[in-house]
């Protein structure tokens, strides 16, 4: 098949004929119509990200494809079915905590570069083979659309974060880095999910009017200026804040997330999924006294649970969540460099990049 391949860190993957993904027992077969590119994946290739990942390899972490061929254990999947590959892939011999590794981008510790030794390479490519489990049914949709859908990706992560935090119909969420990428996705997501109010702080004043203007009364923006900000957000919500939800890039200092986190009521809780202090920097420092007095749960999430996509899904089915409010550019396989470097210069609200195989 046809797959960009990253031979070393610091050049871009070149398109190059690559061995076709042999079939196993417990995994599925997908032809890639749509996989999503990464703002920072130019980042990534370049090694600035320290990502751990096993050279060469074929990159790309998520795709919307059709099945090629499943393995003897799958009961419901057949050739045909448009599906949505899930790039987390934990290990199956320990259900407590599993290693991880995120297909084409990245791995958590040892475990998960062993699991990269098979599922490595990434959907970069005109086939990905992945774990029986991975292949989510999505339903019928117009291949004309995968680009879109392809957006469940990038949805996936603050859905996992939002799911962490057991956010409940009505309450209140405010979203650090709601004008980011990740950020304005959880924004929309919060609100599919039943958010009564999404507080959106941020400095960009254009990209806060956007989010005013896609979602009207039911997201309360602040524009951050470092002077008492946590007092602010507090008094632009219509109550207390329920949920924080951390989604800050690395860029960011850890201050701007301590100052967000702190504006949660008591009993609060705050959801850490960013990048900060991943390159370096200060660490988080939160008030024992205040956490401890407040009954606050602070806690870290990783990407999202395996059950994590058929809600997502359903959430976009239902029409709760809009894809159609992203924007959709697609490059041909050839044209991976050109895609990869719109990603970083488009990384945008609601914006998406994808490659079509």
């Amino acid at each position: 098949m046809k797959a960009a391949v990253l031979e070393e860190f610091g050049t871009m993957p070149s398109v190059r004929e690559w061995p076709d993904p042999v079939l196993g027992t417990g995994e599925v077969l997908v032809d890639v119509v749509a996989a999503p590119v990464l703002p920072y994946a130019g980042e990534v290739f370049r090694g600035e990200r320290n990502y751990l990942l096993t050279l060469p390899v074929v990159p790309g972490a998520g795709a919307v494809g059709r099945v090629r061929a499943t393995g003897p254990d799958a009961t419901r999947l057949k050739p045909g079915d448009w599906v949505l590959c899930d790039p987390t892939i934990r290990s199956r011999d320990d259900a407590r905590t599993p290693d991880i590794t995120l297909q084409g981008l990245s791995a958590r510790g040892d475990g998960g570069l062993f699991l990269q030794r098979h599922f490595g390479h990434g959907a970069y490519a005109e086939q990905v083979l992945v774990p029986t489990e991975n292949a989510v049914p999505l339903g019928p949709i117009e291949a004309a659309d995968a680009g879109r859908w392809a957006a469940l990706s990038l949805c996936l992560v603050p859905y996992g974060g939002l799911l962490a935090a057991q956010l409940q119909p009505g309450e209140t969420v405010l979203v650090s880095g709601a004008t980011g990428n990740f950020g304005s996705a959880g924004v929309a997501v919060a609100l599919a999910m039943g958010a009564a109010c999404v507080v959106a702080p941020g400095r960009n004043a254009d990209a806060l009017a956007d989010l005013e203007r896609r979602f009207g009364a039911r997201v309360r923006t602040v524009r951050l200026t470092g002077d008492d900000d946590t007092a602010r957000m507090r008094s632009t919500a219509p109550g207390p804040i329920d949920v924080v939800l951390d989604l800050l890039p690395p860029s960011a200092g850890a201050a701007v997330t301590r100052t967000a986190a702190m504006t949660v009521r008591e009993y609060g809780r705050v959801v850490l999924m960013g990048g900060v202090g991943m390159l370096g920097g200060d660490d988080l420092a939160l008030p024992y006294p205040w956490l401890m007095r407040n009954n606050i749960t602070v806690r870290g999430q990783w990407l999202a649970p395996r059950e994590a996509n058929t809600g997502l899904i359903a959430l976009a089915r239902a029409g709760l969540l809009d894809l159609g409010g992203f924007a959709v550019t697609e490059f041909g396989l050839d044209e991976i460099a050109d895609a990869v470097g719109h990603a970083a210069k488009e990384q945008a609200r609601f914006a998406l990049t994808v490659i079509r195989p």
